[in-house]
């Protein structure tokens, strides 16, 4: 049966990893897990009750595409909480997650053929949404002394329709401060290039405050989830704002892609909004995690690091270990019991030589996988020498 080549897309190298990780726990190992892009915590107990409560009573069918309105203005609302930004809830659109508000972005914003620039390294899916949709993903690398976010003259060098910014980002979790989200946002504007800002980190950051598009301008389309900081990965329900002017068209994408985002979910996620002290707490451990990261994995051989301004990960450069990090990744896994992502999920060109560490797990468990490294390095120093 004929196929198409929209679908030669390349595999999500950290779920084979999972998978490994699971299959050997299936025999018996003790894993620590720093793979994985989520929470180790459920989605916050009031969430979880009201959808209880609502199941008792409601059919939960279909909600209206843009979502309930109630969730939507409770969205608009949080604008005003977090950055002082008065949003009419009508610009807010309840996405199945952030992977159907990437969907919706690019089908409304780009034809078939046009460029659409991403940071790398970067969230893997960015670029291969983009060619599923016979759009060119136009790779940027980015630099350590840039924190590994792109620059305004990346816009007009790439001749770029469209540029993805993430802040906090994946796999770095470095942020772009106001002047430097600004510049970015100016340089678009110059040329007539959209500007998609992923925020879905957003409310996960430790030293200062993460910046939201919509503070600098009402031109640009914000992705958003309630999977990180909401706890809330696999009810897959997220949002995106955008202009005024584009609700419509966008509403008619997604009546035909998708119909709505899960009822239940939507449910679920009006009740987290209102869970500050729940949420904070577990930013509480990511924060003693971060901690604990930034002294043990330097201490461990890793320390080629550009520190985390927010998420839930840290992105080590180890060309000086190996030239291979998905074959790296899998000894640390078999030696010392850590799963861990090697870079080539998040950089086509220079992955080879870098792993991403997750540390969403319990403080417990980055005590322990601090630990193990530690000792693995050792015994990987004695053995080379």
């Amino acid at each position: 049966m004929r196929v198409s080549r929209r679908g030669e897309v390349d595999p999500f190298i950290v779920m084979d990893v999972i998978k490994a990780a699971q299959a050997a726990e299936a025999r018996g190992r003790s894993i620590i897990h720093m793979e994985v892009g989520q929470p180790g915590t459920a989605a916050p107990a009031a969430a979880r009750a009201a959808l209880a409560e609502a199941m008792e009573g409601e059919a939960l069918g279909y909600s209206v595409s843009l979502g309930l309105t109630a969730l939507r203005a409770r969205i608009a609302r949080l604008y005003g909480e977090w950055y002082d930004v008065e949003l009419n809830p009508e610009r807010v659109v309840v996405t199945p997650g952030s992977s159907g508000g990437f969907s919706l972005a690019f089908a409304a914003l780009f034809d078939a053929g046009e460029r659409v620039g991403i940071g790398m390294p970067g969230y893997p899916s960015y670029r291969q949404i983009l060619q599923v949709m016979n759009l060119e993903p136009v790779l940027i690398e980015t630099s350590v002394g840039n924190r590994y976010q792109p620059v305004p003259e990346d816009v007009a060098a790439h001749d770029l329709h469209g540029l993805l910014v993430a802040s906090p980002s994946n796999p770095a979790g470095t942020m772009l401060d106001r002047d430097g989200l600004s510049a970015l946002m100016e340089a678009c504007r110059a040329r007539g290039t959209a500007f998609i800002s992923d925020e879905i980190y957003h409310g996960l950051e430790y030293d200062r405050p993460s910046v939201s598009a919509l503070e600098v301008g009402d031109d640009a389309y914000v992705i958003n989830s309630f999977s990180k900081y909401f706890s809330m990965t696999g009810w897959r329900v997220g949002w995106m704002v955008v202009p005024e002017d584009h609700v419509r068209r966008v509403e008619r994408i997604a009546q035909h892609l998708f119909i709505c985002a899960s009822h239940p979910s939507q449910v679920a996620a009006l009740a987290a909004l209102d869970c500050e002290a729940e949420l904070d707490r577990n930013l509480a451990t990511y924060a003693e995690n971060r901690r604990l990261m930034l002294e043990g994995l330097p201490r461990a051989g890793f320390d080629r690091i550009a520190p985390p301004d927010g998420g839930f990960y840290v992105y080590a450069d180890v060309s000086h270990l190996t030239d291979d990090s998905l074959a790296f990744a899998r000894e640390i896994l078999e030696e010392a019991g850590v799963a861990v992502t090697p870079g080539m999920d998040f950089d086509p060109r220079r992955g080879k030589g870098t792993l991403r560490f997750s540390y969403a797990a319990s403080t417990e468990d980055i005590r322990e996988g601090l630990r193990r490294l530690g000792a693995y390095m050792a015994d990987r120093a004695r053995a080379a020498g």
